[in-house]
């Protein structure tokens, strides 16, 4: 059976305390146990179904710990207080001092400036690559490397990683495949092209309406559990922990992931196409002239589309500053950072986003002044939107 991860959400079927269409919220810090025996079982991790402290985990952090493995296909899932604390928890857990990651060097830029300014204190070094190139990627790999890092699709070039290439890769040099997927929920599942974990910002389109920070990761049962342990797991001792109240919102709203999805994809798609005609320099993975268009083809979930991000180079930074700011003035969206929210949000990655990355890493990579990344939103009358957009570009003289 074709595995589709908005069908295996919608299987999942809870009830509340009181009988409830929505599981009830678990508003506690601290759990009570019957015997002294079953609170000592649980510290040893070996008390199922017994709660121990909110810091561990809650009812309601694992029904969506559930719901989201239940999408990226995974045994199971620990949810975070925020995206980087699931990708710092995962990377501290697998490596230790004098062990070295391959990386993609087209990544968020909190999580280059983690794996470049913060891990090296504790001895493990990156080398950021072209992750695109397969042959770079192994000829990077050392006898100390533990981990292969990548985005599906990079923030904020969008990149299309060769998940299943990459995991060969992992396989045969014994490493992990980490995979972040915040750009590409539903669309792209990469623990079914091989990845071992996947992690998201919740904050983004799986949340969707910008009024909430959290994370996860997906994983096997193993993991999650070495992630957890009270003596030496990096989420319980760094303390990432979801908000149960948080938690239950992020459910409510996953419900709705597959049609958010579909109308993002659908939008960005229309507006990329027209972009790339009025001779914008646009970069969208819909399209053909994307490098990695097939490749994209290849890994998708095709009901989902190519996703609701995409980029256009205006040439400078003042123009890029001047048009968003003309877009936003005239209800277009928002002049602000993040990504997925109903209303398309735009903003200069070099100068956001990304300005973790030394400016001259940025022009190595291709990341110029003038990029706008754009998170197009749930417009329902998208030419309409198509219109006014192209009105304040020619006003601003970028057509």
């Amino acid at each position: 059976m074709k595995f589709n991860p908005a069908e295996n959400i919608q299987d999942l079927q809870y009830f509340g305390e009181f009988g409830g269409v929505n599981p009830s919220i678990s508003d506690s810090s601290t759990y009570t146990f019957l015997s002294a025996k079953t609170m000592f079982d649980t510290f040893e991790g070996n008390a199922d179904g017994c709660y121990l402290y909110s810091r561990h985990s809650t009812p309601s952090n694992l029904y969506l710990g559930e719901a989201l493995a239940a999408m990226e296909g995974t045994e199971t899932a620990n949810v975070t207080a925020s995206g980087m604390g699931a990708i710092t928890s995962v990377l501290l857990q697998l490596c230790s001092s004098g062990d070295h990651i391959v990386s993609s060097r087209t990544i968020y830029g909190g999580t280059y400036a983690f794996l470049k300014n913060f891990t090296p204190k504790f001895g493990i070094t990156t080398s950021f690559i072209d992750i695109t190139n397969l042959a770079i990627v192994e000829a990077s790999i050392t006898n100390n490397t533990k981990v292969l890092y990548c985005e599906s699709v990079s923030n904020p070039l969008l990149e299309v990683a060769d998940i299943k290439g990459l995991s060969a890769l992992a396989k045969k040099y014994n490493l992990k495949l980490v995979v972040d997927n915040t750009f590409s929920p539903l669309s792209i599942s990469p623990a079914k092209l091989g990845a071992d974990v996947v992690c998201h910002s919740l904050t983004k389109f799986i949340n969707g309406s910008s009024d909430t920070v959290g994370g996860v990761v997906c994983g096997t049962k193993e993991f999650i559990n070495d992630l957890r342990n009270v003596n030496d797991g990096a989420s319980m001792l760094l303390g990432a922990t979801m908000d149960s109240l948080r938690a239950a919102s992020v459910l409510k709203n996953m419900r709705t992931l597959h049609i958010r999805i579909q109308q993002h994809s659908k939008n960005a798609a229309f507006l990329a196409d027209k972009f790339e005609a009025d001779g914008l320099k646009t970069v969208y993975p819909g399209l053909e002239s994307h490098s990695s268009n097939s490749l994209y083809k290849q890994m998708m979930n095709t009901e989902y589309g190519f996703g609701g991000m995409l980029t256009v180079d205006v040439g400078s930074l003042q123009k890029a500053n001047e048009l968003m700011e003309l877009m936003q003035h005239r209800n277009l969206g928002y002049l602000a950072v993040s990504l997925g929210f109903y209303k398309t949000l735009f903003s200069a990655p070099g100068t956001s986003t990304s300005s973790e990355i030394p400016e001259k890493e940025q022009k190595e990579m291709g990341l110029s002044d003038g990029l706008i990344r754009f998170s197009i939103g749930l417009d329902n009358n998208i030419e309409r939107t198509y219109k006014m957009m192209k009105k304040c570009m020619e006003d601003v003289n970028v057509l």
